[in-house]
């Protein structure tokens, strides 16, 4: 073999062994890829992670309760996750129960010196829900709403098994509509976590736990946001007008509901299921008592089974709620907008000490303003203390005074 035909074969070979342009582009593009996602779960910045914390960390937040003292809720640090909330929802369900009122029914057409349990029949009132907070000893404890039991001759829960067990009313606190209950602890095969309200944000997930319409259709859940972390909504209790702080949610909250969890996404409770706008053209307002304000409510009623509040001692009106011609009977200047006209004063009471008199009308405390029954008591009960002095600034007879009183405990 000549020289110009050993060039040429060995032209030829290297031609053979050599791939396509397009072919060697697109070779290079799959195995580039190969290696992003191989390599993509274990890089991040400052080196390797290893695969096993990065899985770690998309799993549910799980919260130790730590020790607390007997009567003492603990608000857990709130952590929440976006894609965790089927994991909370289930974390949370078996702690949500049924709660069934059941009331006394009187028979008037009955005959003879019967025994009242031979004159009437027990029936159901009422069902709402309740969420086991806390298991202790023997026990465990629920709360609920107050107008979910009020009334009731006895109580009974309905679990999450679809058993009923008979419950305990510990105390009830009508004027924030709060109450606790109480079961053997082995039916409670899970307590809830309670979270911070407080550092909730517009936004952010949430979803109700509850039985709306009924224990059929029991553990219901529904989801939405947080419409607004902070609403103020004056209600009528049989504790009497009271301005309540709520949670504003879209998720939807219907009768029977009352007394559920509104959680978040890592599984704590941050609100009490409580009451619901529920008029024509009216959809997505639902409500519930933030945790910041449950806690103290439910460990008074653990170690009090009442809430313990300063009393003044004196029946109270809005003046926006007397026409004017009542009104020009006090001889108010004419500016005089707002404030709560004394009715009665109890005898031996604070007010009484302090020497309040029919038709005074208050219209600040410590020099806040208060222009209703429900802002008054917000104030007296919220801020002021058992044994401490408050100034009350008042209309008598069309002229301005200001009267000490102490506050004390009512009985006292």
């Amino acid at each position: 073999m000549n020289l110009h035909e050993y060039e040429t074969n060995k032209q030829q070979m290297k031609q053979r062994r050599s791939f396509p342009p397009l072919f060697a582009s697109l070779t290079g593009a799959i195995v580039g890829s190969v290696a992003t996602l191989y390599l993509a779960p274990v890089i991040g910045m400052g080196g390797i992670i290893p695969i096993t914390e990065s899985v770690e960390k998309e799993q549910t937040a799980i919260v130790e309760q730590s020790e607390s003292a007997e009567n003492t809720i603990s608000l857990q640090k709130t952590s929440t996750n976006p894609t965790s909330m089927v994991n909370a929802i289930e974390n949370v369900t078996e702690a949500v129960v049924g709660v069934i009122n059941i009331q006394q029914q009187t028979n008037y057409f009955s005959q003879g010196p019967q025994s009242s349990q031979e004159q009437g029949n027990e029936q159901e009132s009422g069902t709402g829900s309740g969420v086991i907070f806390k298991k202790s000893g023997g026990s465990a404890y629920i709360v609920t709403n107050n107008h979910v039991i009020e009334g009731a001759s006895k109580v009974e829960i309905s679990l999450s098994t679809g058993e009923r067990i008979a419950a305990e009313i510990v105390g009830a606190d009508p004027l924030t509509d709060l109450a606790v209950l109480k079961i053997e602890s082995k039916y409670a095969t899970k307590a809830a976590d309670f979270g911070d309200s407080s550092s909730l944000r517009i936004g952010e997930q949430v979803a109700a736990i509850g039985n709306p319409l009924g224990l059929d259709l029991s553990s219901t859940v529904t989801q939405g946001i947080v419409s607004s972390a902070d609403r103020t909504i004056p209600v009528s209790t049989s504790g009497g007008e009271w301005d309540l702080n709520v949670i504003q949610t879209d998720a939807a909250i219907n009768p029977g509901n009352s007394g559920g969890a509104l959680i978040n996404s890592a599984g704590q409770v941050i609100g009490i299921n409580s009451l619901k706008i529920a008029e024509d053209g009216v959809e997505g307002l639902g409500f519930a008592i933030p945790s910041q304000d449950v806690k103290p409510i439910i460990e008074d009623l653990l170690q009090y089974g009442e809430v313990k509040r300063p009393y003044l001692g004196v029946g109270l009106q809005s003046l926006s709620d007397f026409p004017s011609a009542v009104q020009e009977q006090l001889n108010l200047p004419e500016d005089t907008q707002g404030g709560v006209i004394v009715t009665s004063v109890e005898p031996s009471s604070p007010a009484a000490k302090a020497g309040f008199q029919i038709k005074d009308l208050i219209t600040t405390v410590n020099g806040t303003k208060v222009n209703s029954i429900g802002e008054l008591r917000k104030y007296i009960y919220t801020e002021a203390k058992i044994g401490e002095q408050i100034k009350v600034e008042l209309y008598r007879d069309g002229k301005k005074i200001n009267v000490s009183v102490k506050m004390s405990e009512k009985g006292m």
